[in-house]
């Protein structure tokens, strides 16, 4: 998995005109799922994220983290993360997971990091979505959890 970590003071999105997800301060993720990708990926991904430190303490220091502040989280899918871009200009999809792989792990993981008891809102999986976001800093994090040590 594939994921686009951005510090953001607010985000949503829209389908067909329509707000199917709001936060105020905290992470807004872009998640992109491989077709070799299993629930272990999710399960590190969440770890790594919750524990993040990436929102200033008293002193402006990076020193907290999703949970400490008590911030909310946006989900958004994004397929297009597993562009292979290498060959030619035209990227290829074709290492990303089909909706019957792809959803399931993108369902799991919301439902996992709901455990957290932070606000958890997403987008519609497949749809044609309009993200707007005020990226925080900027902070915005890549992480694979392909590179996991």
């Amino acid at each position: 998995m594939k994921i686009v970590i951005q510090r953001v003071s607010n985000a949503h999105v829209d389908v067909e005109g329509k707000t199917v997800g709001s936060i105020k301060e905290g992470l807004m993720l872009l998640i992109g799922v491989e077709e070799t990708d299993v629930q272990q990926d999710a399960d590190w991904l969440i770890q790594k994220i919750l524990q993040l430190r990436i929102f200033p303490d008293q002193e402006g220091k990076l020193n907290l983290s999703v949970q400490d502040i008590k911030g909310e989280i946006l989900c958004i899918s994004q397929f297009t993360l597993i562009a292979d871009y290498k060959k030619g200009n035209r990227p290829s999809f074709i290492k990303a997971a089909k909706p019957d792989i792809a959803i399931p792990l993108f369902e799991y993981f919301k439902t996992e990091l709901k455990k957290s008891q932070l606000k958890i809102e997403s987008g519609i999986f497949g749809a044609d979505m309009k993200v707007s976001l005020t990226n925080d800093g900027p902070v915005t994090i890549v992480m694979d959890s392909k590179t996991k040590a």
